[in-house]
């Protein structure tokens, strides 16, 4: 089995990631979300599906994702590199992952136009790198797991 406890704790510490999807004609697109986690290093995400990247994904799945904790200090740099698949749970997964996101993010309770309005996202990652430059200068760890789904 994976050893992911690096991943995991860094994804405990952290709630912001970047997607990354692409637009119709090519351009890559760059979108801050907050995020929960599926109980595993799968990534849940609350987004309005009329958004841009929720009609990328709904053409093609394929995402990339950064997570990187705020640091002053280069040598303290780390983060997370994800690529995976994203995909939208069906109605049990839904309401699970969507009692996650709010147990992560209470906030969440006071717009209720946004859950109103949102959907739950969950991304599964297929490629993991950590890094790292507490361990060393460029530091980094790489993990590839099972993928989920046809490309």
């Amino acid at each position: 089995m994976t050893d992911l406890t690096q991943v995991s704790a860094m994804l405990k510490e952290t709630n912001g990631l970047t997607l990354a999807t692409v637009d119709p004609d090519g351009t890559p697109r760059a979108t801050p979300l907050f995020f929960a986690t599926d109980g595993t290093i799968g990534l849940l995400f609350l987004s309005d599906p009329d958004s841009q990247h929720s009609r990328n994904l709904s053409r093609d799945p394929r995402a990339a994702v950064g997570i990187y904790p705020q640091e002053q200090d280069w040598q303290r740099i780390r983060g997370l590199q994800m690529k995976g698949r994203v995909d939208v749970p069906a109605d049990a997964e839904a309401k699970e992952a969507m009692t996650r996101y709010r147990s992560r993010f209470p906030f969440i309770a006071a717009v209720q136009s946004a859950i109103a309005k949102g959907r739950i996202y969950r991304f599964r990652p297929h490629w993991v790198r950590l890094i790292d430059n507490r361990l060393g200068f460029a530091y980094h760890r790489e993990w590839e797991l099972p993928q989920s789904g046809s490309p």
